[in-house]
This record gives C-alpha cells, structure tokens and sequence, in this order.
C-alpha cells in the first residue's frame, strides 16, 4: 500500500479527552504541562474541554461530550487532517456506554498513524519530545483523495 505524508506544523492541533474518572489525572497533568501546551491549538471533548478552561485559563476549542459524538467528532477531525495529536486518558477498567466510540476512536487514530497517549507516561514522553516543537510528516496509508477535497467537492456539487 502506498502512503501520503500529511504535513505537522510546529503548532500541533492537540485533542484532550478523559473519561470522567481520569479527569483530574488529565488536569493535573495539564497543569504540569500548562507552558507546553499552551504553544500548541488546543481541543477537547464538552466537559474535559470545560475543565480545562476553567481551572488552567487554557484557550481550548469545545466538541461535544464523549458520549454525545465529541469522540467521533475528533476522530473525524483526524481522518480530516484537523487533528495532529491525542491525549486521551481513558478507563480501560470502567465500562462505557460508548466504549464503540472509544474503539472507533483508537482504531482512527492507528489507521491515519496519529500519536495517541492513553496513559500519563505516554503523555510525558510524546510531549517532551522534541518533534513536538518540530515540522513533521507522518504517513498515512493512501486511501484516494484527501477527505477535505471530497467535502469541497460535494460542496461544489461536484
């Protein structure tokens, strides 16, 4: 299968998403990591987002909660290419009504190979890296036109 490399500018475009019982696991983080991540173009799911805005006074763009499409919505934000990055620190030993969606959410994040941490440590070592600061070009498997044409494309009625 070929590839495509998908430009990273320095400003990564990050998403922040947290299960309810790993929020403030998420914020303390954040907190820790304030200076770093407030470089970079901030996403988040409804009430995560919310958090983060309030308690850190990070500009934060808001999607929906989880559980209300906010998952899907970043995982359409990934297969768009609007998305570089995700942290998602998620409850691997809770069940979730919309664990479908945090499958859906990993697998999207594999298939367009976008750096995902689900863990603190994983968070730590991703952000401290110096590709964060960095232009980079990931892969992607080439799956035809890019999907922004084919929205321009039903846009333009083409």
């Amino acid at each position: 299968m070929s590839r495509t490399a998908v430009p990273m500018n320095p400003r990564k475009r990050i998403a922040l998403i947290a299960h309810d019982n790993r929020k403030q696991d998420l914020l303390e983080w954040a907190r820790y990591n304030r200076g770093t991540l407030a470089h970079h173009a901030l996403f988040a799911t409804g009430t995560t987002g919310n958090l983060l805005q309030s308690e850190l006074g990070l500009d934060v763009t808001l999607f929906l909660s989880g559980p209300l499409g906010g998952d899907q919505q970043v995982g359409a934000g990934i297969a768009e290419s609007r998305i570089d990055f995700v942290i998602f620190f998620w409850d691997p030993l809770e069940p979730h009504p919309h664990d479908v969606d945090v499958k859906a959410l990993l697998r999207i994040a594999v298939v367009y190979n976008v750096p995902i941490a689900c863990n603190r440590a994983s968070a730590d070592f991703m952000l401290s890296s110096p590709l964060m600061e960095a232009a980079y070009e990931r892969l992607v498997p080439d799956l035809g036109e890019p999907p922004s044409a084919q929205v321009a494309d039903a846009a333009n009625g083409s």
